[in-house]
């Protein structure tokens, strides 16, 4: 069941569902701006929970070459499009672009059925004790397979 809350991976992407509540919109019926932040942060957690890299894990784990990790945004850019209105089911698509040495590029897209709502690309650091580092080779592997797909 957890698989289907966190989405899937199709074809090196990864989609999850999102439907839009009340809660998510404006005093105009469409979503507000922010709420896209918050749903492409959680297709971003989920693309790296089913790649096999949780972020709490990441950030828990002694003595390793993952010890106390996270990856953390750095930069953003985004494009609204189309809006989206309260009870439509959005499909939040996420694939890494770029894998360097302590940073991944990604782009995501929030799409309603064929047409693109908003698209961004985002560059995330993995970061300890507030400082930049190596992403590990396994996460490093992870994602340039990803890549590749």
């Amino acid at each position: 069941m957890t698989a289907h809350l966190d989405g899937e991976i199709r074809d090196g992407r990864h989609h999850m569902q999102v439907r839009v509540y009340y809660e998510d919109t404006d005093f105009s019926g469409i979503v507000y701006h922010a709420n896209y932040l918050r749903f492409m942060e959680r297709g971003r957690t989920n693309h790296l929970r089913l790649m096999g890299a949780e972020q709490q894990a990441l950030f828990e784990q002694p003595a390793t070459e993952d010890a106390g990790f996270a990856f953390v945004v750095r930069s953003m850019h985004l494009d609204f499009l189309k809006p989206a209105r309260m009870d439509d089911v959005l499909d939040v698509v996420t694939w890494p672009i770029a894998v360097k040495g302590a940073s991944i590029m990604l782009a995501q897209e929030v799409r309603r059925g064929e047409d693109v709502l908003v698209k961004a690309e985002v560059r995330v650091a993995f970061i300890s004790g507030g400082r930049a580092q190596p992403i590990p080779k396994s996460i490093r592997a992870l994602m340039k397979a990803d890549v590749i797909s």
